[in-house]
């Protein structure tokens, strides 16, 4: 064992037996010098990390460290903070205050800005400096206080870029933890509305929040949602990205099990239903679990408009799904293999137009969509000055230029040009992804059995969103399996005042959204 006092141990039992230390945390010094001199060693004496000497107490005889991070605290909260530990100390005798616990005295009666605690420990001491607290230690004592003093550039509160609506709330999350946190608050104000925190990343320690109505959501997916997030083992949580593919039921599938989204009402009206959500800080994305598939074609705008159009608009992007992932491939296997199920006269103009083609129409399609996604991809990572215009430059001159050299048809032009049109209608971009992976796979079954082997995949495709689970959840629910109270948000979306249950399966506490439903249905049979 270390000798030294201040150092907590724990015993570990290696695999071949033998018993080695493993040092947990280590305690502050009584030293204010060696308190100061661990604390810079530390941090390697950073040039952003500042330390203020300053004199508190009876007749300022007690020396005190102040020690923040530059650029990550408020220099006015930092200035109040001074002026309360100079100025507003109780002016006791010397002999009382070193008699009593000074630390808890000036925690309590002499701090009066921030959120303060009380620290033992050097692992907690760095990691509130570092995340824009101010520090304070003090001669002969062994404990600290932190002040959170945080304030750090931060971008405000615009609409979403990737879901835009033409009718609903223009605010969107931003990379701010408690700019997030207060959009959901500031919607739901129920005392029922619980944020619970957990830190992730052994280097990184990203901030995380689970959020959820206490009496809606189900117990055990929150259960699950902890113990999942506790298993996290990795150095770094950068973006929601890493927490979706750690957590999620299914690795080995195109189709995103778990929804994410940058609008506050989208994940306000999910928290409603009984979901939980997972906020990151630095992250504009917040996830959501469980997760269905149907919920990748709602949009939030769908609950803003008249129930008629919404449903048409939703069963708009049921048929875009379908175009988006199976016209490359039908054209293909009807050109290849099944010509007599088109018109003469179509065959004969088709016919006409392919006669330059050296390609086959498997390879044509092909050439196409690798050029259209490598035109999609330049366009998203050009300056946004520029990269739509050149997309669209790109897409015509290329399309044009290529039929003129007797490359592809225009035919197959105006079958990926569809393709990818209709491939821009779903309202959540990672089904628009998940699209784009399996149509070449359908274009390599269409090319090889023709109709059939497109039957084929689309029974395949089933089959596999069919064994998805979102925690637990069936994620083809409630289609497969079939719930008829809950199909009144699938395909169709029914009227407002008739969607009075939540979905069953998500949760099963407080089913009924309207309570006082029970009443006015026996006051109209009345």
């Amino acid at each position: 064992m270390n000798s030294k006092k201040n150092n907590k141990k724990t015993t570990i039992q290696t695999e071949d037996g033998n018993i080695s230390q493993n040092q947990v945390s280590e305690c502050l010094f009584s030293s204010f010098e060696a308190n100061i001199f661990k604390v810079k060693t530390t941090l390697g004496n950073s040039a952003d990390l500042l330390i203020r000497i300053i004199q508190i107490g009876p007749e300022n005889s007690i020396n005190a460290g102040l020690i923040y991070t530059d650029g990550m605290v408020d220099t006015i909260a930092l200035q109040n903070l001074i002026d309360s530990l100079i100025n507003k100390i109780r002016p006791i005798d010397l002999e009382s205050c070193l008699e009593a616990d000074i630390v808890t005295s000036i925690r309590k009666n002499s701090i009066t800005v921030g959120n303060v605690e009380e620290v033992i420990d050097f692992d907690k001491l760095i990691t509130n400096i570092l995340s824009g607290h101010a520090a304070l230690i003090i001669e002969n004592e062994s404990k600290a206080i932190t002040v959170d003093i945080s304030k750090y550039e931060k971008r405000s509160v615009e609409e979403p870029q990737s879901s835009t609506l033409i009718k609903g709330p223009r605010d969107g999350f931003t990379e701010t933890l408690g700019t997030n946190t207060s959009l959901l608050r500031r919607r739901i104000r129920s005392s029922n509305f619980w944020l619970e925190s957990k830190e992730i990343g052994t280097v990184t320690k990203t901030k995380i929040i689970i959020a959820y109505i206490k009496g809606i959501a189900n117990e055990e997916v929150i259960r699950e949602v902890h113990q999942r997030l506790d298993k996290i083992n990795i150095d770094a949580i950068l973006e929601t990205g890493y927490i979706e593919e750690l957590i999620q039921d299914e690795t080995y599938t195109p189709f995103p099990t778990i929804y994410s989204t940058e609008r506050p009402d989208a994940v306000t009206g999910k928290l409603l239903e009984g979901r939980v959500a997972i906020l990151v800080d630095g992250s504009p994305f917040v996830i959501v679990v469980p997760s269905l598939m149907v919920e990748f074609f709602q949009a939030s705008e769908d609950y803003y408009q008249r129930a008629d159009f919404a449903t048409l608009i939703r069963l708009l992007r049921f048929f875009c799904f379908l175009i988006a992932l199976l016209v490359p491939s039908l054209y293909v296997a009807i050109l290849t293999y099944h010509q007599e199920m088109l018109p003469t006269k179509l065959l004969v103009s088709m016919a006409a137009q392919r006669e330059g083609v050296p390609f086959p129409a498997f390879f044509e399609a092909l050439i196409m969509e690798i050029t259209f996604e490598i035109l999609r991809e330049a366009g998203v990572r050009m300056p946004r000055a520029v990269g739509q215009a050149m997309s669209i430059v790109g897409a015509l001159v290329l399309g044009q230029a290529a039929v003129q050299a007797g490359i592809v048809s225009n035919a197959m032009v105006i079958v990926v040009s569809l393709t990818a049109i209709a491939n821009f209608c779903f309202p959540s971009i990672n089904l628009s992804a998940s699209v784009r992976i399996v149509r070449f796979g359908m274009m390599c079954l269409g090319a090889t059995f023709g109709l059939i082997g497109v039957l084929f995949g689309v029974i395949l495709l089933c089959i596999h969103l069919c064994t998805l689970r979102s925690f637990g959840i069936p994620y083809t629910s409630p289609v497969a399996p079939f719930i008829l109270a809950d199909q009144k948000d699938v395909f169709f979306r029914f009227p407002l005042w008739s969607m009075i249950s939540r979905p069953r399966l998500i949760s099963q506490n407080n089913i009924i959204r309207e309570q006082n439903y029970s009443s006015k249905l026996k006051r109209k049979r009345e």
